[in-house]
């Protein structure tokens, strides 16, 4: 239900728009609906946030974060569908996480429960 205040969507450059949804559906199962040439649109994928204020750490433009229950899986199957890791897996309270670039040049990142 879309609630007021609340994040309801997403939206990333895609330069390349077949190459991300092959990347997308090979590494995360996610499926599009094209709207016309220049948009596909994804549902269900989730989102919870937060903000850091750390200068070293923070991210200079919004970060979007995906779980895996099987963070070394996960980076083997962003490797293979095409992504680039940017940040090797590390640790951080509560967690482990790492980042990587799409086909379209995002960073993303995933993490993990300790």
């Amino acid at each position: 239900m879309r609630e007021d205040g609340k994040i309801d969507y997403v939206e990333f450059p895609g330069t390349d728009l077949a190459a991300t949804k092959r990347f997308y559906g090979a590494a995360f199962g996610w499926t599009f609906q094209d709207y016309g040439p220049g948009y596909a649109a994804f549902e269900g994928q989730g989102a919870d946030g937060g903000f850091s204020d750390d200068a070293a750490e923070a991210p200079t433009k919004p970060l979007v974060i995906l779980y895996a229950h099987d963070l070394e899986g996960m980076e083997a199957r962003v490797r293979a569908a095409g992504g680039v890791v940017s940040k090797a897996i590390f640790s951080f309270p509560g967690g482990r996480r790492f980042h990587f670039t799409d086909p379209s040049g995002n960073e993303l990142a995933v993490w993990s429960v300790t």
